[in-house]
């Protein structure tokens, strides 16, 4: 038996202004391009105050896009007044952060009231639209309802 998964009504103005307010995304460049109920897509220009000795894109900085990838996909799927927060990750490197511009996706896989299981996968886009997957992701995030010290604040 398969369930539908339905969005809360503007979920994905929620979701851009939440982003919009993210200063980490920020820092690193990233830009969230897609959102729909349960999936979100974000992408991140290469940046050479990113990587590590090697050049890569550094594995923490990786971790980080994903993290929120599969944060925001969570988010899109709860009520107002809802936040969502990582209680758990696990992330798989598959082939170095190398390429021109990175794609992280998350998305639900599992809904819940309080405990949403959400899916990443990270890519290198290449110019000629070839794309290499870097890393995978599996959170376990928490919703929390009511809590003043994760309201969303407004600038």
């Amino acid at each position: 038996m398969t369930s539908t998964i339905v969005a809360p009504v503007n979920s994905e103005e929620r979701v851009r202004a939440s982003f919009a307010r993210q200063k980490a995304m920020s820092t690193i460049g990233a830009t969230l391009t897609v959102v729909t109920p349960g999936m979100v897509e974000m992408e991140m220009p290469y940046c050479e105050s990113l990587t590590q000795q090697y050049g890569f894109i550094q594995g923490g900085i990786i971790s980080t896009a994903l993290d929120s990838a599969c944060g925001y996909a969570a988010y899109s799927l709860m009520p107002e007044n809802t936040a969502v927060l990582t209680i758990e990750f696990k992330i798989n490197f598959l082939a170095p952060g190398q390429g021109e511009r990175f794609l992280f996706r998350g998305s639900v896989t599992k809904p819940g009231r309080n405990i949403i299981v959400a899916d990443g996968q990270a890519y290198a886009l290449a110019p000629d639209g070839g794309t290499k997957l870097l890393a995978t992701m599996t959170a376990t995030l928490m919703s929390l309802l009511g809590r003043s010290d994760v309201s969303e604040i407004e600038d």
